[in-house]
């Protein structure tokens, strides 16, 4: 990946985290991988905005910060309990 991966709209629901990209795709990861995600109050997840020019997120009321092109990276990939 190039960094050219954009977001245009984040939503969650009970297990994960979904990311829709301006060319259309969506991915989703578990929430579990995120921690500080998995703990966030619906208000602070739903507080979210793109930044590095889409191609990050930022939730400003908890101070996290993802990468969307690390959704894709095989390094990310972990077991969930």
């Amino acid at each position: 990946m190039t960094g050219s991966v954009k977001g245009k709209s984040v939503h969650f629901d009970d297990r994960y985290l979904h990311v829709e990209l301006d060319d259309g795709r969506v991915i989703s990861t578990p929430i579990a991988w995120y921690p500080e995600l998995q703990s966030a109050t619906m208000r602070e997840l739903s507080h979210y905005t793109f930044i590095c020019r889409g191609t990050g997120i930022e939730w400003p009321d908890i101070g996290y910060h993802l990468s969307i092109e690390s959704m894709f990276a095989v390094d990310s990939i972990r077991k969930v309990a």
